[in-house]
C-alpha cells in the first residue's frame, strides 16, 4: 500500500535529440510505498526517461516530486543504482570506502572510526551485504555489486530511489535476493520507487503499477492490467513469464 507522503508526476514528457523525437507526450504517477516499473523493447525510451526525471537531458512538459497536498518536495534526495558500473580490477578501493566517502568528510585513507564501521555494517545488513565492508569493488560479484549499490543509493534514504536494471548480469540467486531486498524497502521505507526492468517476471510479481513505454505512453495500471492488454500482446508477442512468484 502506498504511504501516501509523497509522489511523482510526470506529464507529457517529450524528449528530442536535433529532429529525432526519443520519446513523447509520456505521462505517469507513482507513489511511495510503491514500486512502479517501466518495461518496453530495446529503443522504446526507458532510460531516456530516466534521464529526463534526473535532469539530464533537456525536456518539455513537467516533472513534479511532491507531498500529498502537491506542495514541492524541497532538497529532494534522489538515489541511483546504474545499470552497469566499470571498476577497475586492481582498484583497493572497498565497499566501506563507497560508503563512507558518502557519509562523511573524514579521509577514507585515515585509520577508521569505530563508530562509522558499525554504522555502515549495519546498514548493509539490511542488504544482506554486511560481510561486504571490507571487500575490494572490483572483486565483488554482480549480485554482490549491485547490492553494495543499492545500499549506497540509500545512504542517506533518499526521497526518490531510480534503478536503471539494477540486475543485468545477475544470476538467478543474487536476483532473489536482489527482489527479496527491494520488496523489503518498498513496505518498510517513504520512497518513490522506480526501476526500468527487462524481466518481466519480476515485474509481474513485485510492482504495483506498471509504464508500458513504445517511445510514449502504451499502457499504464496493474501488472495485470497491462500484461492482459492487448497492448501488451503487440510489444512482447512472446513473452517469457514463467514467474517464480513473491
Amino acid at each position: 500500500m502506498a504511504c501516501g507522503l509523497h509522489c511523482l508526476k510526470i506529464q507529457h514528457i517529450s524528449v528530442a535529440f536535433g529532429d529525432n523525437l526519443l520519446i513523447r507526450d509520456v505521462n505517469m504517477h507513482a507513489h511511495c510505498g510503491e514500486l512502479t516499473a517501466i518495461i518496453g523493447r530495446n529503443g522504446s525510451g526507458k532510460t531516456t526517461l530516466l534521464k529526463a526525471i534526473l535532469g539530464e537531458v533537456k525536456h518539455t512538459g513537467n516533472i513534479l516530486f511532491s507531498g500529498h497536498d502537491d506542495t514541492p518536495v524541497k532538497g529532494l534526495r534522489i538515489g541511483y543504482v546504474p545499470q552497469s558500473l566499470q571498476i577497475d580490477g586492481g582498484s583497493p578501493a572497498t565497499v566501506y570506502d563507497m560508503l563512507a566517502s558518502l557519509t562523511s568528510r573524514y579521509p577514507v585513507f585515515l585509520p577508521r572510526r569505530l563508530k562509522t564501521v558499525k554504522k555502515l555494517r549495519e546498514h548493509l545488513a539490511a542488504f544482506n551485504a554486511e560481510g561486504l565492508l571490507d571487500k575490494k569493488l572490483g572483486q565483488l560479484s554482480g549480485g554482490e555489486l549491485q547490492r553494495a549499490l543499492l545500499a549506497a543509493a540509500t545512504l542517506p534514504k533518499p526521497d526518490l530511489l531510480i534503478l536503471d536494471e539494477p540486475v543485468s548480469g545477475v544470476d538467478r540467486a543474487g536476483l532473489r535476493i536482489f527482489y527479496r531486498i527491494l520488496n523489503g524497502l518498498k513496505e518498510t521505507s517513504d520512497m518513490v520507487i522506480i526501476m526500468v526492468s527487462h524481466d518481466l517476471e519480476f515485474v509481474r510479481s513485485y510492482a504495483d503499477h506498471v509504464l508500458l513505454l513504445d517511445r510514449g505512453t502504451v499502457k499504464t495500471g496493474t501488472p495485470d492490467e497491462v500484461f492482459g492488454s492487448d497492448d501488451f500482446k503487440r510489444v512482447f508477442p512472446n513473452p517469457p513469464l514463467a514467474a517464480e512468484g513473491k
